[in-house]
């Protein structure tokens, strides 16, 4: 899979980096068959890739009018909930955010393609619990997060993505324990092919008649090696990884990745 968008391209650094975009552009598709990788998870993992608070019927039902909408087309019932009915359609995975006591939380979830969390983790936390990880967010960025989901108006849909490096080519990650043990056993000369980037595509759009909103997250992944061969988005990227902030670095544990990432850049003769 080739990656559509670098961010890395654009920031090192932990940013928000929320742009507008048109309707036409909220989902951007690119998998088959989204509702077979789903449905198995939903069959082996439930608790991890679905979750929902009484309540949330009215928002998650409009969540998938919304995607009806987009993909201008009807999509198929599903007895789960109707956000699961949308996520079946979508390879994203789709997140309501309701304001409950004065607090933005999440009320209702289908997530297969989770970095390092599950949906029973996360359900029913408010935006200051659900970003206690990403060291500094609540100094930096936290109130600035409350107001952009406080003003946002249907008409508005808004765009970022981030990005990291792992030793995973596959989608649903629940937990960062399994791959980093495998960091040990890679070759250095497989760490280009083994190394993948990992990019989330994030939007954010109010639902006019609940006013709930509805968060997206579309994961890309491609193989270090897909750089190998564009210099400019390598060194682009190189750039990026050894500038990021320690903040950063620390989060996203890039510490371990070191030493493999310099030694693919060394090998395609990178300075």
């Amino acid at each position: 899979m080739n990656l559509r968008r670098g961010p890395w391209e654009e920031a090192s650094d932990f940013q928000i980096g929320l742009k507008p975009i048109g309707q036409d552009a909220w989902l951007e598709g690119g998998e088959a068959d989204p509702a077979a990788r789903k449905d198995l998870l939903m069959a082996i993992r439930r608790e991890m890739v679905w979750a929902a608070t009484a309540g949330s019927g009215p928002a998650q039902a409009e969540a998938l009018a919304l995607v009806e909408a987009s993909l201008g087309r009807r999509v198929e019932g599903s007895s789960v909930g109707p956000l699961y009915a949308a996520a079946r359609a979508v390879p994203d995975d789709l997140c309501l955010m309701e304001k409950r006591d004065g607090q933005w939380r999440l009320t209702a979830l289908s997530l297969c393609a989770g970095s390092f969390f599950t949906a029973e983790a996360v359900i029913g936390r408010s935006l200051a619990q659900l970003h206690e990880p990403v060291t500094g967010f609540a100094e930096r960025f936290l109130v600035r997060v409350q107001r952009i989901f406080d003003g946002l108006r249907p008409d508005l849909i808004l765009e970022r993505r981030n990005w990291t490096v792992l030793n995973s080519a596959e989608l649903h990650t629940p937990t960062s324990a399994p791959i980093r043990a495998r960091i040990e056993e890679i070759r250095p000369s497989e760490a280009a092919e083994v190394l993948h980037l990992r990019v989330e595509r994030q939007t954010l759009r109010r639902l006019p008649r609940t006013g709930a909103v509805i968060f997206t997250i579309r994961v890309w992944l491609a193989p270090l090696a897909s750089l190998v061969g564009e210099p400019d988005r390598l060194a682009a990227f190189a750039q990026a990884w050894r500038s990021a902030a320690p903040e950063l670095r620390a989060y996203k544990r890039f510490d371990l990745y070191d030493g493999l990432v310099e030694g693919v850049l060394a090998h395609a003769q990178l300075p």
